[in-house]
């Protein structure tokens, strides 16, 4: 199993850490802590009055802390892959258009 919180580092540094490693390393912890009691506990597998408990423990954790990165997709297996292009298809006709209908006019009558 992979462990998804980044390594700490060997030396201990006696400067002020970052906001974001701090909070980096929070969602981290409630990442990991979430992921093993729906794991181990069956009762974290059901839903309670927040609702379904797995999406609180592993989901909720685990959408936070891919927005702390900036929400950075995965990169791709092989670099020199190529990049599917969507398919569109083109229509052969012109777009269809509304016809033009004379506004409807109200006769006022005139005193005579």
């Amino acid at each position: 199993m992979v462990d998804p919180c980044p390594p700490p580092t060997a030396v201990m540094s006696t400067e002020a850490r970052a906001p974001l490693s701090v909070l980096d390393e929070i969602l981290c912890t409630v990442l990991a802590v979430g992921t093993v009691l729906v794991v181990l506990l069956p009762a974290a597998r059901g839903d309670s009055a927040l609702g379904w408990l797995p999406m609180w423990l592993i989901g909720m954790p685990a959408v936070a802390w891919w927005a702390l990165h900036g929400f950075a997709m995965p990169r791709r297996a092989v670099e020199g892959a190529p990049v599917p292009v969507a398919v569109t298809s083109r229509r052969t006709a012109p777009q269809a258009r509304r016809r033009v209908r004379p506004a409807h006019r109200v006769e006022v009558r005139r005193a005579a």
